[in-house]
């Protein structure tokens, strides 16, 4: 098994897939996730009002200490619950299809397009 990109479907953004991360999700019976872990810790964190079950690491926890890597989840130690409602922090990038100015929740990187909305729609066939 090697390390895999996968692209998120809520931002489009890729990220990786880690072999570690491949082999816990084989060995819980997870399919392959969908959106990346910034994704789905603001999903996990909307959907638990910031205060769930997993605050505090719990589930990143369990995850770190079974396969001792940092993987996506927990880099800090934080893991999904451990997030302010604080507004997401924004960058701004030049969109790698029209030129504009596009406003994004990551950090670019070189070699990665990034895109404004309007031409974030389109590339995705929306």
């Amino acid at each position: 098994m090697a390390d895999k990109t996968l692209t998120c479907s809520d931002c489009g953004m890729e990220f990786a897939f880690t072999e570690r991360e491949q082999a816990f999700y084989a060995e819980k019976g997870f399919s392959e996730p969908r959106r990346c872990p910034s994704c789905r810790a603001s999903r996990k964190a909307a959907r638990a009002g910031g205060d769930s079950a997993y605050s505090g690491g719990s589930y990143a926890g369990g995850y770190d200490s079974g396969y001792g890597g940092g993987g996506g989840y927990s880099a800090g130690g934080g893991g999904y619950g451990g997030r302010s409602s604080a507004p997401r922090e924004m960058f701004t990038a030049t969109c790698s299809s029209c030129g504009r100015e596009a406003r994004v929740p990551f950090r670019p990187t070189n070699g990665k397009p990034v895109y404004c909305s309007d031409c974030f729609r389109t590339q995705r066939g929306a």
